[in-house]
């Protein structure tokens, strides 16, 4: 037999951390400290037999328990944390989501971060099906006329918002600053918030339509944007449409890998 035969064989694991495990992933899918009998009860395993194995959880440093006897996670599991986070490369980390997202869709995936021209495309999964879209690796797209850019624009800070809308001209579909226009584009941004995603219906590019949905990482803030790119005729823009639910799905399952605790009622939303 050979190492890789070996590797692939089904590994015999100790029972007794496997229970351990599940209730680690209790107190994670809970995230808010639990009593024993919560945690117990959501590990579905009796509470004595829960306590011995919170023990030793509590003396290696992954649990901690506070003065109220609520069980959280204690410094050991903390530095794990920070060394897993430390690791995280964004778009690395969602390749496999844009992949099979595009796979699932058969529409055209595209994933943006913020760059130093503003969002900036920086994968491209092509659909199978012929489109037209002039999209590039490295185009930097509008915050005003592009549904990438304004996810973007919803979750920036006002002062960077406010300097990178000064050069949106030099964007794909850039607009220059108008005063006359801002109520407006306030109103979506605001909308774009509430519902966790945006649209763009035959813009930039005639007779193709874009969803896009932001991915946030452990401090809130948006790392990436993911979007569903297909021709008109064959794409549901509709924001609860199979499409969107498809995207906003891989966005939380994105962000809750980055380290979001928030991630599903972020994205509910919409």
């Amino acid at each position: 037999m050979t190492m890789f035969e070996e590797d692939a064989k089904p590994q015999r694991g100790i029972n007794a951390l496997d229970a351990t495990g599940d209730l680690l992933r209790a107190l994670v899918a809970a995230g808010r400290p639990l009593t024993l009998r919560d945690l117990a009860a959501a590990a579905g395993m009796p509470p004595a037999k829960a306590f011995a194995h919170l023990v030793s959880l509590v003396k290696v440093g992954l649990l901690a328990r506070d003065d109220a006897g609520l069980f959280h996670a204690g410094t050991l599991a903390r530095e794990l944390g920070l060394i897993a986070l430390q690791r995280l490369s964004p778009i690395r980390d969602a390749e496999a989501e844009i992949v099979a997202l595009a796979a699932s869709t058969s529409m055209t995936v595209a994933a943006a971060a913020l760059g130093p021209l503003g969002p900036t495309v920086i994968r491209l999964e092509e659909s199978a099906r012929p489109q037209h879209v002039s999209l590039r690796i490295g185009t930097a797209m509008s915050l005003v006329n592009t549904a990438i850019g304004r996810v973007y624009a919803a979750h920036l800070p006002a002062d960077m918002l406010a300097s990178l809308m000064a050069q949106d001209g030099i964007r794909l579909a850039g607009a220059q600053p108008d005063a006359a226009a801002d109520t407006a584009f306030r109103a979506r941004l605001d909308e774009i918030r509430a519902r966790g995603l945006d649209t763009a219906l035959d813009a930039p590019v005639p007779g193709i339509h874009t969803l896009a949905a932001p991915v946030f990482d452990h401090t809130g803030s948006v790392c990436l944007v993911i979007a569903l790119i297909g021709s008109a005729g064959g794409f549901d823009s509709a924001a609860d449409g199979p499409l969107a639910r498809a995207l906003l799905a891989a966005t939380r399952r994105l962000s809750w890998r980055f380290g979001l605790m928030e991630a599903d009622e972020r994205t509910e939303a919409g």
